[in-house]
């Protein structure tokens, strides 16, 4: 029986995957423990009235459970995880909150508009953290294997590199070669692959939020 997932469609391609992080590390989180599923793609800026009737918020992802939909990925992942819980993508405690302050560092960058508001030394320093972590402890974050954490860091670094080289012109310097190293090994997985949004979707999802 494959599970029913929620995402977001491309902006201004409502047939095709669109660029939201949260539901790629769902999507990730379902290849990567072969479980099976079928998209519904949904479209933002006019969602199904069915959709609406099922998660009122409207939000992706949202994965049916049991005949009850469940949207938010920080709430899926572990639902996927109890559930199908082999092979085991549970993040030992130590590791578990690497990289958490990531995405909003990341954002920040992206759409600020002064160079000197400390937002670019923020980012940094969160890639330079991971870097030291990665190099310690690698090639993943708790060592040999993917766990929950790489499924969620990978979608964010993708976001990352499309949308900070395309608005800013900057890319993740070259001596974090460890960070660098660790997001190819990332991008290259065959799940990354099926789940990742086209770099063109990337950018049309966050132009709005970076000319606002």
């Amino acid at each position: 029986m494959a599970l029913e997932v929620a995402v977001k469609a491309a902006v201004g391609a409502p047939n095709v995957l669109g660029d939201c992080p949260f539901s790629q590390r769902v999507l990730l989180t379902l290849e990567e423990k072969k479980i099976p599923y079928s998209t519904h793609l949904i479209n933002l800026s006019n969602k199904p009235q069915w959709y609406l009737e099922v998660v009122p918020k409207g939000k992706v992802p949202a994965v049916k459970f049991d005949d009850k939909w469940v949207s938010d990925s920080d709430v899926i992942v572990p639902i996927l995880e109890e559930k199908y819980p082999q092979p085991s993508l549970i993040t030992p405690p130590e590791s578990a909150k690497v990289g958490s302050d990531l995405f909003d560092a990341f954002v920040n960058f992206l759409k600020s508009k002064d160079p000197n508001d400390g937002t670019q030394q923020a980012l940094l320093a969160e890639l330079k953290d991971l870097d030291e972590h990665v190099k310690n402890n690698g090639p993943f974050v708790a060592g040999e294997k993917v766990t929950a954490v790489d499924l969620s860091l990978a979608p964010i670094l993708y976001h990352l590199v499309i949308t900070l080289d395309h608005f800013k012109n900057w890319t993740i310097p070259q001596h974090l070669a460890h960070v660098n190293n660790y997001t190819k090994l990332l991008f290259s997985r065959e799940s990354f692959e099926k789940t990742k949004a086209a770099k063109e979707y990337v950018i049309a999802g966050w132009a709005p939020k970076v000319n606002a």
